[in-house]
């Protein structure tokens, strides 16, 4: 028998507590029937003895403290699953926002799943190309990895977020069974316009999963966008065999949602007011990636975020990176020259790209490629620096030539067309040519074999 419990202690925001409530769990759904017989629903996200709180999904306006009666559930939000997901387009609750109804679900799965368990892990080690020179050559994304991109205010990541879901794919027999869950959480409708038109114009829709919470959709969506997107690739990965790509963006409106919800619920602010146990709430997203053994897919993520005053150190990027193998940092400077994709190559990393590149999965020069562009790329900053103080005339002809190398690699390496992929062979291709504007004993990070076979003998 269900026991309805009739009128709310308090009122907070999108919350609402009450006091005498017994037998209920922690993120158990409830449902609440207003004065005029509508119904919303919410989940409980505090219990203090007796005393219970609640997020309402639909948002409190309406609500009054005497006239609300309160069902709990019993059960924790699901999310129906099957391989209709794919193609269909739902908000951060995982309601069809296309018009199109609902799926039939195979099954429904606890939208809060769990991290995978470390000893059923399964090392990644396959790459997956995005079709940009930047990512695909100097920091690889790997199959089952969790590699982050670090964007900054009025940087173009939402076109770079939808250019990697319309190029990437699977290198040999697995290209068949890639898809994309892409989950957009506090963007602006203009935004979510531009996701939904792009990924239908460019057929990428047909095998990506959307979940898109809006700036003007209540608050507690933005918490449960992401459990969604990947309850859902969670499915689709461990149970029907496909290989998930997870793009998520924009993360810092996720943190800031857990900011105001921690604040709404009184407790005691952590490091620039965000809650303490933010770092934990990450993991338990971001370790929901990677292999697992006996399964035969994998998943994938890209968290996008814009780090506050472009500052790496904030606690947004912070606790992210402690969590991620790697990062792909967006630069200011580049988009500022018009460099479009702007992505940084020395402070970008990927932890797990020396696994998943070389020889059996790439090409067996991409790892030194990779590592002789880094070391030549670092030189080029050393020489600018040394310009700014004593003029590119008086410059040495060593750091002429770095000077030359590295405005060649920004102008034809790292930009590219928002519609322009690239295959691999391309990209290093492309990057042996830069290389060979160096002298070839500049060219210390790579063995004499490998320049034997690629350098270009002083290609200007």
């Amino acid at each position: 028998m269900r026991i309805e419990y009739t009128g709310l202690s308090e009122i907070n925001g999108a919350l609402i507590a009450l006091d005498g409530v017994t037998g209920v769990s922690y993120d158990e759904l409830a449902e609440i029937t207003l004065r005029d017989g509508s119904r919303r629903h919410g989940r409980v996200i505090l219990i203090d003895g007796e005393r219970v709180m609640l997020e309402v999904f639909e948002g409190t306006a309406g609500i009054d403290l005497k006239n609300t009666g309160t069902r709990f559930l019993a059960k924790p939000m699901t999310l129906g699953v099957s391989e209709e997901l794919l193609g269909r387009v739902f908000d951060g609750t995982g309601r069809p926002a296309d018009g199109l109804g609902e799926i039939y679900a195979d099954d429904r799965r606890d939208i809060n799943g769990s991290a995978i368990n470390p000893v059923s892990r399964e090392y990644p080690k396959s790459c997956i190309l995005t079709g940009i020179s930047s990512i695909d050559a100097t920091c690889s994304l790997i199959r089952g990895q969790k590699l982050p991109i670090f964007s900054g205010a009025g940087l173009a990541h939402n076109e770079l977020a939808a250019q990697i879901v319309r190029q990437a794919h699977v290198i040999g027999d697995d290209e068949g069974k890639f898809v994309i869950v892409f989950c957009a959480m506090g963007i602006k409708n203009d935004t979510a316009d531009f996701f939904r038109r792009d990924f239908a114009e460019s057929g990428a829709l047909g095998r990506t999963v959307m979940f898109l919470n809006l700036a003007s959709d209540p608050i507690i969506e933005r918490i449960l966008a992401p459990r969604c997107a990947l309850t859902a690739a969670e499915y689709l990965a461990f149970d029907r065999g496909y290989h998930v790509l997870v793009v998520m963006t924009d993360m810092t409106f996720y943190c800031e949602a857990l900011r105001e919800f921690s604040s709404s619920k009184g407790e005691i602010p952590s490091r620039k007011g965000y809650p303490s146990y933010m770092y934990s709430d990450l993991a338990s997203l971001y370790e929901r990636a990677g292999l697992i053994h006996g399964k035969s897919g994998s998943v994938t993520l890209m968290p996008i975020l814009t780090m506050p005053g472009d500052d790496i150190s904030h606690p947004i990027p912070d606790l992210t990176g402690y969590i991620t193998e790697g990062q792909i940092v967006l630069s200011q400077e580049l988009a500022r020259k018009g460099i479009y994709p702007p992505v940084s190559i020395l402070p970008s990393l990927s932890r797990l790209m020396k696994d998943g590149t070389g020889k059996g999965f790439t090409r067996p020069d991409h790892p030194d490629l990779s590592n002789q562009l880094f070391a030549s790329y670092s030189e080029v900053s050393s020489a600018r620096s040394l310009a700014t103080v004593i003029g590119e005339d008086e410059l040495s002809e060593r750091d002429k030539l770095y000077l030359k190398f590295g405005s060649e690699l920004e102008r034809r390496f790292i930009t590219q067309g928002m519609y322009e992929p690239r295959s691999l062979d391309q990209t290093l291709d492309m990057g042996w040519d830069l290389l060979s504007i160096l002298p070839r004993e500049e060219l210390s990070r790579v063995s004499d074999k490998v320049l034997d076979e690629h350098y270009r003998g002083g290609v200007k």
